[in-house]
C-alpha cells in the first residue's frame, strides 16, 4: 500500500478516539502473525538445503551406472569381431571351391547347349531342303530360343559359324515359301489340298522367322490380287464415275469366292483386311483421277449415287473389320428438331437414349473382354470411314447447288400454297409453312448426313443459313404496309397501316412462326455442330438467321400497334369536334371513348389468344406507351374548353385509362398486370394533370402548372390559357407572371408552334412521349430519325427478348436515352 492508501486503512480501523484502545490488541496479532511466516520461512529453507545435497548423490550414481554399461559395450564390440575373422578363416577355402563348381556347370552347359544348337541346325537344314514346313517351323523356334543363349558369345569363331549358317537357313526358308505362295491363284490349289496343306504349314515357318518377312509376303500376296482390278478397272471401258458400283462388287466377289482358299493364312494376320486397306488406296487413288480429269461438270444423280455406294461400302468394311471411331446415331436428335413435346414425352425420350447409350456400352465391355476385338497386327484398327469418299468432298458443289436450288423452289411453293391461316384446336399457332421448311431441311441434312460431314455439310449449312433468310424475308413481306411520314422513311415502319381482323391474326401468326424460326434455328445448329468435323464445328452459328426472325418479330408488333393506332384515328377526330365550350352539364362517357373501347374489345382478346404472354406484353406497353401521349396531344388539337367540358374530358380520359387498365382481363393475360397497370396510370397521368390545370382557378392556374408540369415551357402555358377561353390581352399578365417565378425549362414548346385546330387532324404518326413536346409533333427531326431507327433495327442486331428487357428496365425512368427509345 502507497502512503494515502495506509493513512485511509489506518482511519478506517480507528475512527474516533474511543476506538484507539483497541490498537494493542491490534499490534500483538500482528506480531503472533510475523512470527508464525518467520518460521514457515526458516523451515523451507532447511528443506530446500536438504535437497540440493540428495540431487547431487542421485546424480553421481546415474554418471557411474552409464560408465559401466559403456565398459560392457565395448567388450561385446570386440568379441564379435574376433568371431567374424573367425568364420572368414573358416570359409576362405568353401569360396574358391563354389566358384570352382560355378564356372564348371555353367560350361557343361554351354557345351550342351551348343551341341543341340549344331544338332538342331543341321535337322533345320535337312527339313528347309525337303520343304517340311510343319516340322521345321517347330525347329526354327527351338533353333532361335537356343541362339538366344549365344548372344554373348559373338565372338567365337563357331559361334559366328553357326549364326551364318542359320541365317543361310532362313533364307532358304524364306525363298522357298514365296515361291510356292506365287502359285497360289494360278489354279493349281484346286488341283488338290496338298498345295493348300503346304501353304498352311509354311505360314508357321513365316511366323517363326523376323515379323518383317510376314509383311512382306502379304503386300507381295495383296499386290498380286489386285494386279487384275487395277487391269480392269483402269481400261476406258470401267474407268468412270458410273462404274463405281462394280469396284466394290468386285471386292467383294473376290473374298467371298477365296474365302475358303484364304483360310491358309493364319487369323492374326488380318489378309482379308490387309487386303481391303490396299484396295481401298488403290480405288481412292483411280476414283480422285477420274474426278479431276472430267471435262464437263459431272451429273449430280450419277455423282451421289457414286458417292452413296462409295460411303456404304466403306460401312460394310467398318462394321466386318471393326475398328473404327464410334459414330453417334443422330437421326432421333434431327427429327426432334422444331417439335413440340410434354414433359412426359420428354422423359420418355431421354430414358430411351440413355438406356441406348448403356446397351453400346455393355456390348463394347463384352466385347473387350471376350477379345471378339482382335486387332493387334501392325495398322489393326483402321478407320474405313471416309478412306475413298473423302475424294468426293472438292467435287460436290453441284450437289449442294441442287439442294439449294430445291429447298428454294419449295420454300416458293409452300409459300404460295400458304393460307395463312390456323385451323381450330392447333396448339402452337403457327404457320404450316414454317413447319414444312423445316421438314424440308431435316430431309436435306439426314441425305447429306449419310454422305458427308466435312466440308459438303457445312455448305449445306450456310444454304439452311440462306434459305431461312429468304424465309424471314417472305414473313416481312406478308405484314401489311401503307402511310408515308419522316418516321417511315427513317424505320422503315409505316406510320398509318389499316389492319383488319383477319390481318390482326395473320400478324400474330407470322409472330409466332418467326418465334418458331428462331427456336428451330437454334435447335438445328446444335445439331448439326455435334455431327459435323470438329474442324468446322465452331463455323457452325445462326446467330444471324435469329436475328432476321428477331427483326420480324419487332416489325410485327410494331406493325399490329400501327394498325391499331390507325383504327383510333375516327374517334380521335371525334374528340376535336365535340364543343366543349358549350356542354352545359357533365354526363356518361363521350361516344368517341365507347368507339375506342368498341375498338379494343374487338381486337385484344384475339391478339390475347394468339400471342405468347412475352410478346402481348411488348404489344400492351407500346400500345400504351402511344395511346397516351397521343390522347394528351390530341387535347391541344381541341378548341376553347369551358369548365364543364374539362370536367367532361377529365371524365372521358379516366374512362379511356380504365379501358386500358382492363385490357389484360379481357386477354386473359393477368400474369404481367401489375407492371401493365403501373405504366397505363403514369402515361395517362399527363392528361388528367393537363386538365386538371385548365379546370384551375385563373388566379393560381400558374402554380398549378408549375406545381404539376415542373417541366413545362411558357409557350406551352400560352396554350393552356387559350384553352381556356381567355383573351390575349388576359393572356399576358399571367404570362408575365409566369416568366417571373421561372418555369422548369426555357426551352421552346412543339405545343404552341402547332397550327389551329382543324376538323380533321392529320394522318396519326408514331406517337412521341418526350416530356418536352407536349403536342406529339416533331421538334427535332435528326433525334427523332435516330430514335425511330433504333426502334426499327436495334432489336435485330440485339435479340427481340434482349430489347423487351431494355424496355422493362426503361419503364420506370423518367428521362434516359432508353426511355427515350421505349415512348418513341
Amino acid at each position: 500500500m502507497d502512503k494515502s492508501s495506509a493513512l485511509e486503512y489506518i482511519n478506517q480501523m480507528f475512527p474516533t478516539e474511543a476506538s484507539l484502545s483497541g490498537v494493542e490488541p491490534l499490534m500483538q496479532k500482528i506480531q503472533g502473525e510475523i512470527r508464525r511466516v518467520d518460521a514457515s520461512i526458516l523451515s523451507a529453507v532447511r528443506q530446500q538445503s536438504n535437497s540440493g545435497t540428495k540431487a547431487k548423490e542421485d546424480l553421481a550414481d546415474a554418471t557411474r551406472a552409464v560408465e559401466e554399461l559403456s565398459h560392457k559395450i565395448q567388450e561385446i564390440k570386440s568379441k564379435a569381431e574376433q568371431s567374424e575373422a573367425m568364420v572368414q578363416e573358416i570359409c576362405r577355402d568353401i569360396k574358391k571351391l563354389d566358384f570352382a563348381k560355378k564356372n564348371i556347370t555353367t560350361t557343361i552347359t554351354a557345351l550342351h547347349r551348343l551341341t543341340m544348337l549344331v544338332s538342331a541346325v543341321e535337322q533345320l537344314q535337312v527339313m528347309a531342303s525337303k520343304r517340311q514346313y510343319k516340322e521345321a517351323a517347330a525347329q526354327l523356334e527351338a533353333v532361335n530360343q537356343l541362339n538366344n543363349h549365344f548372344e554373348g558369345y559373338r565372338d567365337v569363331p563357331k559361334i559366328t559359324e553357326l549364326r551364318e549358317k542359320l541365317n543361310n537357313i532362313k533364307q532358304i526358308l524364306r525363298s522357298h515359301v514365296f515361291s510356292d505362295f506365287s502359285s497360289l491363284g494360278t489354279g493349281k490349289e484346286t488341283e488338290g489340298t496338298n498345295l493348300l496343306q503346304q501353304l498352311s504349314d509354311s505360314c508357321l515357318v513365316v511366323d517363326a522367322l523376323e515379323p518383317s518377312v510376314r509383311e512382306e509376303l502379304v503386300n507381295n500376296f495383296c499386290s498380286r490380287e489386285l494386279t487384275s482390278y487395277e487391269q480392269i478397272f483402269e481400261g476406258a471401258e470401267l474407268a468412270k464415275l458410273d462404274k463405281t458400283e462394280r469396284r466394290y462388287a468386285w471386292i467383294k466377289r473376290r473374298i467371298r469366292t477365296n474365302e475358303e482358299i484364304w483360310k491358309i493364312f493364319p487369323a492374326s494376320w488380318h489378309v482379308p483386311y490387309r487386303l481391303c486397306i490396299q484396295f481401298c488406296k488403290q480405288t481412292r487413288k483411280q476414283v480422285e483421277s477420274i474426278l479431276v480429269n472430267m471435262k464437263e461438270k459431272p451429273v449430280v444423280a450419277i455423282l451421289l449415287l457414286a458417292l452413296q455406294r462409295t460411303v456404304e461400302f466403306e460401312k460394310e468394311l467398318e462394321k466386318k473389320f471393326g475398328g473404327g471411331v464410334p459414330t453417334k446415331d443422330i437421326e432421333d436428335d434431327i427429327e426432334e428438331i422444331g417439335t413440340w413435346e410434354d414433359n412426359s414425352q420428354n422423359i420418355s425420350k431421354i430414358r430411351k437414349k440413355y438406356e441406348k447409350k448403356f446397351a453400346a456400352n455393355q456390348e463394347s465391355e463384352e466385347n473387350e473382354k471376350t477379345g471378339n476385338n482382335d486387332l493387334s497386327v501392325t495398322g489393326a484398327g483402321f478407320n474405313f470411314r471416309g478412306m475413298i469418299s473423302s475424294c468426293f468432298e472438292p467435287h460436290l458443289t453441284p450437289y449442294i447447288e441442287l439442294e439449294e436450288k430445291t429447298l428454294m423452289d419449295d420454300l416458293e411453293k409452300i409459300v404460295q400454297e400458304e393460307t395463312w391461316d390456323i385451323e381450330d384446336g392447333s396448339q402452337n399457332n403457327v404457320l404450316s409453312s414454317s413447319t414444312q421448311l423445316f421438314s424440308n431441311i431435316k430431309k436435306s441434312l439426314k441425305r447429306c448426313n449419310t454422305l458427308s460431314t466435312n466440308q459438303t455439310l457445312f455448305n449445306l449449312f450456310k444454304v439452311f443459313q440462306r434459305v431461312l433468310k429468304a424465309y424471314a424475308t417472305k414473313l416481312f413481306g406478308k405484314l401489311p404496309k401503307g402511310g408515308t411520314g419522316i418516321v417511315a422513311a427513317a424505320t422503315g415502319m409505316d406510320g398509318q397501316i389499316k389492319v383488319s381482323e383477319r390481318d390482326e391474326k395473320v400478324i400474330c401468326y407470322i409472330v409466332n412462326s418467326a418465334e418458331y424460326c428462331h427456336k428451330t434455328s437454334g435447335e438445328l445448329a446444335e445439331n448439326v455442330s455435334e455431327i459435323i468435323d470438329p474442324h468446322y464445328a465452331d463455323g457452325v452459328d445462326m446467330s444471324e438467321v435469329q436475328d432476321e426472325f428477331s427483326a420480324v418479330i419487332t416489325k410485327a408488333l410494331v406493325t399490329l400497334v400501327l394498325g391499331l393506332e390507325t383504327k383510333f384515328d375516327t374517334e380521335m377526330a371525334a374528340m376535336t369536334r365535340v364543343l366543349w365550350s358549350t356542354l352545359e352539364s357533365v354526363g356518361d362517357q363521350s361516344l368517341y371513348v365507347n368507339g375506342i373501347n368498341t375498338i379494343l374489345s374487338s381486337s385484344i382478346p384475339v391478339l390475347g389468344k394468339l400471342l405468347t404472354p412475352v410478346y402481348f406484353q411488348f404489344f400492351l406497353d407500346k400500345l400504351a406507351s402511344s395511346l397516351g401521349p397521343r390522347f394528351y396531344a390530341n387535347i391541344f388539337r381541341c378548341k376553347q374548353l369551358s369548365e364543364t367540358g374539362a370536367q367532361q374530358m377529365l371524365l372521358d380520359t379516366q374512362a379511356v385509362k380504365t379501358i386500358l387498365l382492363e385490357i389484360p382481363s379481357l386477354a386473359r393475360q393477368t400474369s404481367t398486370a401489375a407492371s401493365y397497370s403501373k405504366f397505363v396510370s403514369r402515361e395517362m397521368s399527363r392528361a388528367e394533370a393537363l386538365l386538371k390545370v385548365i379546370l384551375s382557378p385563373i388566379d393560381s392556374v400558374a402554380d398549378t402548372y408549375r406545381a404539376l408540369f415542373p417541366e413545362g415551357t411558357p409557350m406551352e402555358f400560352q396554350r393552356i390559357l387559350e384553352l381556356k377561353g381567355l383573351k390575349k390581352a388576359d393572356q399576358q399578365s399571367i404570362l408575365d407572371d409566369f416568366n417571373k417565378h421561372g418555369p422548369g425549362f426555357t426551352q421552346p414548346s412543339v405545343a404552341a408552334a402547332m397550327p389551329q385546330p382543324m376538323p380533321t387532324p392529320p394522318a396519326p404518326q408514331l406517337a412521341i412521349t418526350n416530356q418536352a413536346t407536349a403536342a406529339g409533333f416533331i421538334a427535332n427531326s435528326e433525334d427523332v430519325l435516330t430514335r425511330a431507327a433504333a426502334l426499327g433495327r436495334g432489336a435485330a442486331s440485339t435479340g427481340f427478348k434482349k430489347f423487351i428487357a431494355l424496355t422493362e428496365a426503361a419503364k420506370d425512368r423518367k428521362d434516359g436515352p432508353l426511355r427515350r427509345l421505349f415512348n418513341a
